[in-house]
């Protein structure tokens, strides 16, 4: 017999013993009322029975024995008296109907309530005992003092958790609360304070080295006002919240943990799901490749799509090293659930590709392999039509060719007009895409900003920084981007993928952009330490075809709704497969007649051929301070 069952089987026994005395004491109590006499001893006897085993079976059927009660709450308290109640009522009604009422009227819901107070003080004393015998008796020494922000019933659970649970490092000694009703009280024995601009000051002298704000449905808005607030304490700040999982910021459970603020508390915007129930189901028993399998996007869909329950799912990149710790993922977490297979090779090698595609017949095919690195494909400016322009063109022919369904491409803001190589080899991959509205195959492309977390980005970047004692760089002050999470993205992706029709550039709603600098200063914060006192931002200049910001995505006024009110539509007149042929010719050329260059500026003269909204940086940089995006950014922090 289980532990489990062990302890249900002793409440029962407790419980019936409960019963037995208060029936044995009422009965006595209407023996010397006149109210009963000895000869009714059988009754007496049948009628406890009666009321235990109604009662008993209503509370195992309200899973009131499934309690822990050295933690339970008003809950499960509540659950006796219901279920006691249920059972009283059940006996009463038999006992009349077969004749061996023993206490009848208001005597059996007078017993009926002795019987469940008396069971409610014994959960309640065996609660009080196990609290007073876990509490640490001690002066608190080597437990980290802590002031809880919030006194309502999450800020109280959080507290009984830290006072009475035996394995903790933490000791509250204050809350924070900004009702004036809960001001001056106390929260299991803890004092309630008003968030004032003396907070500070009580904090320091209660000695508290760190808070935790625990606050039931906390805005990302909310959060960032609260982190930067109680941040100018000098205290590390937490939050009790919902457990994160390993899957780049999702939620793991329903449990609340005291865990760190993460950059994605502090965006500009709260999280969201663009990914529904239907478009999940969109990929059931479906063959679905990734290009580019191993990189931030690709692994996430990766993880998405084997969700889905898919028939097969292929992960297809150039670098086994990713490729293999997806695999590796995916095989522990489904256990052979999910039909997995991983191929290397290159987007560019189109014979390979036509092997893939030959052999697994995909019929969901994401497009996810590029180089995304601005200065990077500024320098090697031909690898980037090699593999963002003629691997996507490699790619939708292999889908083309072997009847894939739909062919999604991963896009990006640096699109609109670019004033980069890399921006405007992804301008021209949309043009590859959106040409072929004739195909048997639903092309679609898909846009967003920048990936918070992913490889090579600036929030690693930061990290890695201030582990080496700083400084952190950013290359201009003024420079903003948009964000979103890796999970936001990949559900973009997919959900385009299953709301594809013909040739659609799907766009993002991003919400607000976020500057840079801030950024820099929040990550330092989350790290501990101070801005400019611990770690310092230096202004290194702006890189090679860098930009001060990227374009608005969404312009309501111009683009097409759809089901999803953060999803729009972008129309753009596609250009013909003969017009794209004579463009792809032009780069063909130019990476040609570039060979053993490096950064040859041919081209980038090529590019702006082929792609009329490509400018320079200066030019852009130039009137930045009137655009659209630097205006609402610099209203929002007035």
């Amino acid at each position: 017999m289980g532990l489990q069952n062990k302890r249900r089987l002793t409440l029962i026994f407790i419980d019936f013993g409960i019963m037995a005395c208060v029936y044995t004491f009422a009965f006595f109590l209407m023996l010397l009322a006149g109210a009963a006499n000895q000869d009714e001893l059988l009754k007496y006897f049948l009628s406890l029975l009666l009321f235990a085993a109604c009662m008993f079976g209503a509370r195992l059927l309200l899973r009131v024995y499934s309690n822990v009660w050295r933690y339970a709450n008003a809950k499960a308290y509540l659950g006796i008296v219901i279920a006691d109640v249920l059972g009283g009522i059940i006996a009463l009604f038999i006992s009349i109907f077969i004749k061996y009422i023993f206490l009848g009227g208001w005597h059996s819901v007078a017993i009926v309530a002795m019987m469940t107070t008396a069971t409610l003080v014994s959960r309640f004393v065996y609660q009080r005992i196990h609290k007073s015998a876990s509490k640490d008796k001690g002066d608190g020494v080597n437990k980290i003092t802590v002031a809880i922000i919030g006194a309502g019933q999450v800020g109280a659970l959080l507290a009984e958790e830290l006072l009475y649970f035996r394995g903790s490092h933490y000791r509250p000694v204050m809350f924070v609360d900004k009702s004036r009703d809960k001001v001056g009280s106390r929260v299991e024995g803890i004092p309630v304070y008003a968030e004032t601009d003396d907070v500070f000051e009580i904090m320091h002298s209660y000695g508290v080295q760190e808070i935790f704000i625990a606050i039931p449905q906390l805005t990302s808005d909310r959060a960032r006002e609260m982190f930067e607030y109680y941040s100018q304490s000098g205290c590390k700040v937490k939050l009790y919240d919902f457990a994160i999982g390993a899957e780049h910021g999702s939620m793991e459970s329903d449990k609340r943990v005291i865990r760190e603020f993460n950059i994605e508390d502090l965006l500009f915007r709260s999280s969201i799901e663009v990914l529904d129930g239907a478009s999940r189901d969109f990929y059931r028993d479906k063959v679905v490749l990734i290009t580019g399998g191993g990189g931030s996007i690709g692994s996430e869909l990766a993880r998405q799509v084997a969700k889905c329950s898919p028939k097969h799912l292929i992960i297809f990149d150039i670098y086994e090293n990713n490729a293999y710790d997806i695999e590796q993922e995916l095989l522990r977490r489904y256990k052979g659930e999910v039909k997995l297979s991983v191929e290397i090779g290159s987007v560019r090698d189109p014979a390979r590709l036509d092997a893939v595609f030959s052999n697994y017949r995909p019929d969901i095919v994401f497009h996810a392999a590029a180089h995304k690195h601005v200065p990077l494909m500024e320098h090697s400016n031909s690898e980037a039509i090699k593999n963002n322009v003629l691997g996507t063109y490699n790619t939708a022919n292999a889908a083309e060719k072997w009847g894939a369904e739909r062919f999604i491409l991963i896009s990006t803001d640096k699109a609109v007009n670019p004033t980069n190589v890399m921006g405007a080899s992804k301008r021209m991959c949309e043009m590859v895409v959106q040409c072929r509205r004739d195909s048997d195959t639903v092309f679609s492309a898909v846009r967003f900003g920048n990936v918070l977390g992913s490889n090579g980005s600036v929030i690693p970047l930061f990290k890695r920084q201030i582990a080496a004692g700083g400084p952190v760089t950013v290359t201009d002050k003024r420079i903003i981007r948009y964000f979103m999470t890796i999970p936001e993205a990949s559900g973009l992706v997919m959900q385009a993928g299953a709301m594809a029709r013909c040739g659609e550039l799907f766009v993002l709603d991003m919400g607000k952009p976020v500057k840079i600098y801030d950024l820099a200063e929040n990550v330092i914060k989350l790290s501990g330490l101070r801005p400019y006192i611990d770690i310092e931002i230096v202004e290194t200049g702006l890189r090679p075809g860098e930009k001060l910001y990227e374009e608005l995505l969404i312009r309501t006024e111009e683009l097409e709704k759809t089901e999803n009110n953060l999803i729009f539509i972008e129309h753009d007149t596609p250009l013909s497969r003969t017009e794209i042929e004579e463009k792809l010719k032009i780069l063909r050329t130019a990476v040609k007649d570039a060979e053993g260059e490096i950064g040859a500026l041919s081209i980038t003269e090529a590019m702006k051929m082929v792609v009329p909204t490509f400018h320079s940086p200066d030019e852009v940089n130039r009137t930045a301070e009137d655009a659209e995006e630097m205006k609402s950014i610099n209203t929002a922090r007035r």
